[in-house]
């Protein structure tokens, strides 16, 4: 079955860094586009980057310059590399997949000082 698994969320202080991973297992996965999302308290899931099955990327403007999606085949793995990180950037953030609409668990992103 189709399993997607969030890692590497955490606090940060504002400015800072932190590189999220999904990993993708019961599937073909290159084949597949990903994304990630993030969800705030007491707002809607919003979309936040896609990364296609070439490489092609697209991001949403609050993370323009700031994020950057990757993927490794090989891992079966989505990357979200979240630079300059600003307190409204608090949120659970999901990797999503295209093909299948299925949801990881999240993972707790908190940005404060």
């Amino acid at each position: 079955q189709v399993q997607l698994v969030e890692s590497g969320g955490g606090l940060v202080q504002p400015g800072g860094s932190l590189r999220l991973s999904c990993a993708a297992s019961g599937y073909v996965f290159s084949i597949d586009a990903m994304g990630w999302y993030r969800q705030a308290p007491g707002k809607q899931r919003e979309f936040g980057a896609l990364v296609g099955v070439r490489g092609s990327t697209t991001y949403t403007d609050s993370g323009k310059g700031r994020f950057t999606i990757s993927r490794d085949n090989a891992k079966n793995t989505v990357y979200l590399q979240m630079n300059s990180l600003k307190p409204e950037d608090t949120a659970v953030y999901y990797c999503h997949s295209d093909s299948f609409g299925k949801w990881g668990q999240g993972t707790q992103v908190t940005v404060s000082s």
